[in-house]
């Protein structure tokens, strides 16, 4: 099969084939970005394979450098453009069912190939736009059909990383996992104690961006592999509520919106710790823990002033989001009118400084200061205070008279 025509992502890219294969090498764009093309989806990261060993492909190129080397990689610098460019290679027994013992280099493309996870991430292009398809890959993608290359418990074995990657495929590309692949999966799923929660925690992340999540969401619950991810053994039950409660077209707008409404359907008991086994970052953490609360508040009661102005329309807007895709009741309209009627919006924005105060009044920093200060937040947030200097220090000045 050839491509009708060869996207810009690997037409830029074309210099560094012809350099290779000038030099008496072979040379081909392989992996996800061919899959992509043929899907006509947008491309991202264009990986180039070569049958140069690496200092071969560092001495056709002027400038490279030396990302992992001993992998076969060396990066190649363009003024077009920065490329990966890996040898051909075969590779030993894993350790630690993550990483191969031992790389080996070759010469041929199809041994190289044969180490590749799916058959719709194991294809080749050439530079006439030629497809390369040792396994059938073609065949699976015109099926929407999501196979491993060769025995898949041997896949999965050597990586499983490989499962979750599955997972996610299984969801962005809206395909279904073959039945000996999905076996091997579940077979394979206490592997995944393994593997770094970061690397995990990524492509969960995808899996739940895509449009498609609920297919992924399908087959980790269905292979039981959830039992070996951070805080979700035996949560089968709350797995299948994510599926239940919102509509069947939802998409999830950001990451932070996707995994507090999974926290909210497992029903955690110390979420932020959960959110401490996954590894994420603290800013992660706190506007995820910000839309679980925003989330239980509105369980209880309607937007007010002090809801949106202690946690902001954007995030008040994601958490309506969720709740309209469960069928409940919304109102995007008075959080807007809510957010418009704010004198401020952040607690930076007041005229007058605890400085001020502290100077005006002979204060020292103590609990009767800041109870002050938050008083005079809260009395401009509810419109029952000017933010005006004279009006503010009248204020003040009224409290502590009153103390």
């Amino acid at each position: 099969m050839r491509l009708h025509y060869l996207p810009s992502e690997f037409q830029e890219a074309l210099p560094i084939l012809e350099k290779i294969k000038q030099a008496g090498f072979e040379a081909y764009f392989v992996g996800g970005s061919v899959r992509d093309a043929i899907l006509g989806r947008p491309i991202h990261d264009v990986d180039i394979a070569s049958s140069s060993y690496p200092e071969e492909t560092k001495a056709i190129f002027s400038r490279t450098i030396d990302v992992g080397i001993e992998h076969g990689t060396v990066l190649v610098l363009e003024e077009h453009g920065e490329y990966e460019i890996t040898t051909f290679r075969t590779e030993d027994v894993y350790v630690d069912y993550r990483r191969p013992s031992q790389v080996s280099f070759v010469r041929s493309l199809e041994e190289d190939l044969k180490r590749r996870d799916f058959t719709v991430n194991a294809f080749a292009l050439n530079e006439e736009a030629q497809i390369i398809d040792k396994f059938d890959g073609l065949r699976d993608l015109e099926n929407k059909t999501l196979r491993a290359v060769g025995v898949a418990t041997e896949r999965f074995t050597e990586d499983a990383l490989r499962i979750m990657r599955g997972f996610r495929f299984a969801a962005t590309l809206d395909f279904t996992i073959e039945e000996t692949t999905f076996e091997a999966m579940k077979t394979t799923a206490p592997l995944l104690e393994k593997i770094s929660i970061e690397r995990i925690f990524i492509e969960c992340d995808k899996l739940l961006m895509a449009t498609s999540w609920r297919k992924g969401i399908r087959a980790l619950i269905d292979s039981k592999a959830y039992n070996y991810l951070p805080d979700m053994k035996e949560k089968n039950r709350e797995l299948e509520e994510l599926l239940e409660v919102l509509s069947e077209d939802f998409a999830f707008r950001t990451s932070e919106q996707a995994w507090a409404m999974l926290m909210i359907c497992l029903e955690l008991s110390a979420p932020k710790n959960f959110l401490k086994h996954w590894k994420t970052s603290n800013d992660f953490q706190k506007t995820v823990m910000k839309l679980v609360a925003i989330y239980q508040l509105r369980q209880q009661q309607s937007v007010n002033k002090q809801i949106c102005y202690h946690y902001g329309k954007e995030l008040l807007y994601l958490v309506e989001e969720l709740r309209q895709a469960q069928g409940l009741e919304v109102d995007y309209d008075r959080i807007d009118r809510i957010d418009h009627s704010l004198t401020i919006h952040d607690k930076h924005e007041i005229v007058v400084k605890g400085g001020d105060v502290m100077t005006t009044f002979q204060l020292k920093p103590g609990p009767l200061l800041g109870r002050l200060l938050n008083e005079v937040e809260n009395a401009i947030v509810e419109g029952d205070l000017a933010n005006d200097s004279t009006a503010i220090m009248a204020f003040v000045g009224e409290r502590l008279a009153n103390e």
